[in-house]
C-alpha cells in the first residue's frame, strides 16, 4: 500500500509515446522527480513523495521503458535527448513552469541536460549517484565488461552483457539490483529493484544502450555552462559508478555536495531521511519559500512535555499506553503529553480527553495497509511490516517535522517502528530522551516460509542487534512489557544470540502493563449487575480487535451457533466487531449481537462467562489477569501471536488454543463446553506494570 495516492495522474504523449505521470500535492513550487534507467519506474521514489508532497507539488513520471508509459521498439528510441523532451513534455502536460529537477543514476544525467537546454524550467537540479560521462570508470567494472561479445558462463560484470540480458534476463536483475543495493540489510530494497526489473525486459534494456548518448565532450560543456544550481548526492561505497564520477561533476559544475560514507548507488531508498531532508532543504531555498512551520503549543513554559507514539496495529497499545501516561503525570505533576496516533486509537484517545498533536491527521494509515495484507484469518505479520517500508518511512517524516518545530523532553514510543529504526540510522536527530516499549523482542520466521523466511528474519535482527550495539545513547530506556519469562527460549538466528540472554541485557522488565486494576473486576456478580447482565444467563464475549482481518473469525462463529447453541441452551453470545468491521456483513443468528464498539470492552470481558478471540496479547492478557475461560485462534502465519503470545500464556497456564481450521460447529461447541466447566487456574498477572513503566520513564524528566 502506499503512503500517498496521486491526486492528478494520466498521459503525456510526444511523438506518439505516452508517458505516464503522477501529481501528489498542492505546494507553490513543484519537484520534478525524474526516470532513471528503464531498470526501474516512478516507484524508486516511493520514500521520498509523501514526505515532499506536504510542501511542495511533486510530479514524478514513468520513463518510457517500463511501468506504465510506452516502449518503443526502435534501437533509437531511448537516447537522452528522448528523456530530456519526455521531461519537458511532462512539464508542460502537467502546467508546470518551473521546478526543482532530481534524478538518480542516468536520471542525474539527464537532469542535469535538461537544466542546461532548458535553464527557465528548472530553478535548481538534484544529481544523485549520477552515471554520467565524467570521472574514471570502475575498475573492476571497466575490466569485466564486454557488451557486445558472446561470454561463456559470464561472472560478476562481465554479465553487463547483452546477450545475456537477453537469454538470462531475471538473473542480471538480480545482480545488478545486488550492486546498487551493496549495503548491509539491504533485503527489502534489493526485494523490490528485482520486482521493478521484471517489468521491462532484456530487450528493451539492449536498445537503451543502442539509442544516441549525449557525448563526454558535449556533456562537459553543458556542466561547464551551467548556470542552474545543482546539488550532488552520493555514496562512498558506490559499487555500479566510481565515486570520481560525482566528484568530477560537483567540481565542474561547483555543486553543493552530500556525501553519504558507506552509501551506495541508491541512497533515496536506503539512506531515504537524509536524502528527503536533503531535497526538501535545497528546494525550500531554491524556491524562496521557507518550510511550513507546524508548531503546536511552543512557549517559554517550563512545563514537562512528553511526545507519545503508539502503534495503532491493536488497540490494546493504546490502553496500556493511556494507563502509563496516567501513572506518569501522577509522577510528573503538570507534565503534558501530547498523542502521535491515527485511528482507531485517536478515538479511544479523544475519549479519554487526551491531547492527540494535529500532524497525527497527516500520518499513514498502517491498519488500512494491515487490512490490505490480510486473508482468510491469516496475516503473514512479518513480511507486512517489511511491505510497509513505505508507510513507515512517511511517518517518521512526520514525526521528525513534529520535533523540528516543537520542543519535548522525552519520546516515548510503543512499538513505534519507524521512530526507532530511523533514529538508530540517523542518530543525530535526536533531539531528546527517547524511550522504546515493546512486549516481543525477536522477529521469527514461520515455517510456512522455508529458509528464506528464517534468513530475512535473522537478517532483520543482527540490524537491530547492530544498531543498539553502534548507538546505544539512542534509547535512553528499553522497556520490556512483561517478565524475562516472558520471552520465548529462541536465538535470533543461527550465530546470534539468544534472545531471551540478548533482552535482559538491554531491556528493564515493567511486568505486564493492562491499563487497569483487575482486583475489583474479580467481584463478577457485582459486575454483572453494573452491567446489566442477568445472575443465571450465560454470557460469551467474541472480539478480534482493531483491524478487518477479523471478519472471517467472526462470520465463522456465527455460523457456528445453531450448533452451540444446541449444547448451551439459552446462550447468549456477543460480538464486537470493531471500528474496521460492519456488523452488517455478519449474519444474524437466534441469541447474537453484534457490535462495532463496546465501551469499556474489559469490563464485559471480566464479566462474561467465556471469550474467543484472536491472538492478540493485550485481550489474552486481560483476560488472563480476571481469570476468565477464553478460546483464542491466531492469525495464521502471524509469527507474534503463534509464538510470543502462545509462549506467554503457557507460562500462565491460561487460554485455550485453537486453529482457525479447528472451528467447526461441532468441535466450537465441544471446545466452549468444556471451558464453560473449567476450573480456572491462572498465574497470577503483573497489575503494577503502568506504574513501573512510568517510574522508569520519570527518571528522565
Amino acid at each position: 500500500m502506499r503512503a500517498m495516492a496521486p491526486h492528478t495522474q494520466g498521459y503525456a504523449a510526444r511523438n506518439s509515446v505516452r508517458l505516464w505521470y503522477e501529481i501528489y500535492g498542492k505546494g507553490e513550487h513543484t519537484i520534478l522527480l525524474m526516470p532513471t534507467w528503464a531498470l526501474f519506474h516512478s516507484r524508486h521514489w516511493k520514500m521520498q513523495i509523501a514526505f515532499l508532497a506536504r510542501s511542495f507539488r511533486v510530479v514524478t513520471f514513468d520513463g518510457r521503458g517500463n511501468g506504465r508509459s510506452d516502449r518503443p521498439d526502435d534501437d533509437a528510441g531511448y537516447g537522452d535527448a528522448d528523456y530530456v523532451a519526455d521531461a519537458i513534455a511532462v512539464l508542460d502536460e502537467t502546467d508546470t513552469t518551473t521546478c526543482t529537477a532530481v534524478g538518480l543514476s542516468w536520471g542525474a544525467k539527464w537532469t542535469v541536460m535538461l537544466a542546461s537546454q532548458h535553464p527557465d524550467r528548472v530553478a535548481g537540479a538534484i544529481a544523485i549517484a549520477p552515471a554520467v560521462p565524467m570521472g574514471a570508470p570502475d575498475p573492476e567494472r571497466a575490466a569485466l565488461i564486454r557488451w557486445n561479445e558472446r561470454i561463456g558462463a559470464p561472472q560478476g560484470w562481465e554479465k553487463h552483457n547483452r546477450h545475456y540480458w537477453l537469454e538470462n534476463y531475471r538473473d542480471w536483475v538480480e545482480f545488478f539490483v545486488g550492486k546498487i543495493y551493496s549495503e548491509p540489510h539491504s533485503t527489502k530494497q534489493r526485494e523490490d529493484g528485482v520486482v521493478w526489473g521484471l517489468e521491462t525486459d532484456g530487450a528493451t534494456l539492449v536498445r537503451t544502450y543502442l539509442s544516441p548518448a549525449v557525448s563526454p565532450t558535449d556533456f562537459v560543456q553543458r556542466v561547464s555552462s551551467l548556470t542552474t544550481p545543482l546539488l550532488v548526492i552520493y555514496g562512498t561505497h558506490d559499487q555500479v559508478i566510481n565515486t570520481s564520477v560525482a566528484e568530477a561533476l560537483a567540481d565542474a559544475s561547483r555543486a553543493e555536495v552530500l556525501r553519504i560514507d558507506g552509501g551506495g548507488h541508491g541512497p533515496m531508498a536506503r539512506d531515504p531521511v537524509r536524502v528527503n531532508l536533503a531535497i526538501e532543504d535545497f528546494a525550500t531555498r531554491i524556491s524562496g519559500r521557507r518550510r511550513p512551520a507546524q508548531a503546536w503549543s511552543r512557549g517559554r513554559s517550563r512545563t514537562k512535555r512528553a511526545l507519545y507514539v503508539s502503534s495503532p496495529i491493536g488497540l490494546g497499545h493504546a490502553r496500556r499506553d493511556a494507563g502509563i501516561a496516567d501513572e506518569l503525570r501522577t509522577l510528573v505533576p503538570g507534565l503534558q503529553v501530547d498523542w502521535l496516533a491515527q485511528s482507531p486509537v485517536t478515538s479511544f484517545l479523544a475519549s479519554r480527553g487526551e491531547r492527540i498533536h494535529p500532524m497525527s491527521a497527516h500520518l499513514a494509515s498502517e491498519v488500512a495497509h494491515v487490512d490490505r495484507e490480510s486473508s482468510e484469518h491469516r496475516l503473514h505479520c512479518f513480511q507486512t511490516i517489511r511491505r510497509m517500508d513505505e508507510i513507515l518511512a512517511a511517518n517518521f517524516m512526520i514525526f521528525l517535522d513534529v520535533l523540528r518545530d516543537d520542543t519535548y523532553d522525552v519520546v516515548i514510543g510503543d512499538e513505534a517502528w519507524e521512530v526507532d529504526y530511523y533514529l538508530h540510522e540517523n542518530p543525530e536527530l535526536k533531539t531528546c530522551a527517547y524511550v522504546w516499549m515493546t512486549d516481543f523482542v525477536g522477529w521469527l520466521p514461520m515455517p510456512s516460509g522455508g529458509g528464506a523466511e528464517a534468513m530475512l528474519t535473522a537478517d532483520y535482527n543482527e540490524e537491530m542487534i547492530r544498531h543498539i550495539e553502534r548507538y546505544p545513547r539512542v534509547r535512553d530506556r528499553a522497556i520490556f512489557i512483561g517478565d524475562p519469562d516472558d520471552i520465548v527460549p529462541d536465538r535470533f538466528g543461527p550465530e546470534l544470540p539468544h534472545i531471551r540472554d540478548w533482552t535482559e541485557a538491554h531491556f528493564s522488565f515493567a511486568g505486564y502493563v493492562t491499563g487497569f486494576d483487575p482486583a475489583p473486576l474479580l467481584d463478577r456478580p457485582g459486575l454483572r449487575q453494573e452491567l446489566g447482565y442477568a445472575p443465571d444467563e450465560t454470557i460469551c464475549v467474541v472480539t478480534v480487535g482493531g483491524s478487518g482481518v477479523g471478519l472471517p473469525l467472526l462470520r465463522k462463529i456465527a455460523a457456528a451457533l445453531p450448533v452451540v447453541r444446541n449444547a448451551l441452551p439459552g446462550l447468549r453470545t456477543i460480538m464486537v466487531a470493531g471500528p474496521r468491521i460492519d456488523p452488517a456483513d455478519i449474519p444474524s443468528q437466534p441469541g447474537l449481537e453484534v457490535l462495532r464498539f463496546v465501551d469499556g470492552l474489559h469490563r464485559h470481558l471480566a464479566a462474561a462467562d467465556l471469550a474467543i478471540v484472536q491472538g492478540g496479547l493485550t485481550t489474552c492478557m486481560e483476560l488472563t489477569a480476571t481469570r476468565r475461560p477464553f478460546i483464542y485462534i491466531p492469525l495464521a502465519d502471524h509469527f507474534e501471536q503463534n509464538f510470543h503470545v502462545r509462549a506467554r500464556l503457557a507460562r500462565y497456564g491460561a487460554g485455550r488454543h485453537m486453529s482457525y481450521e479447528d472451528i467447526t460447529p461441532s468441535a466450537l461447541a465441544s471446545a466452549m463446553v468444556e471451558e464453560l466447566a473449567r476450573t480456572v487456574a491462572y498465574g497470577a498477572v503483573e497489575h503494577r506494570g503502568a506504574a513501573r513503566a512510568a517510574t522508569m520513564i520519570a527518571e528522565l524528566l
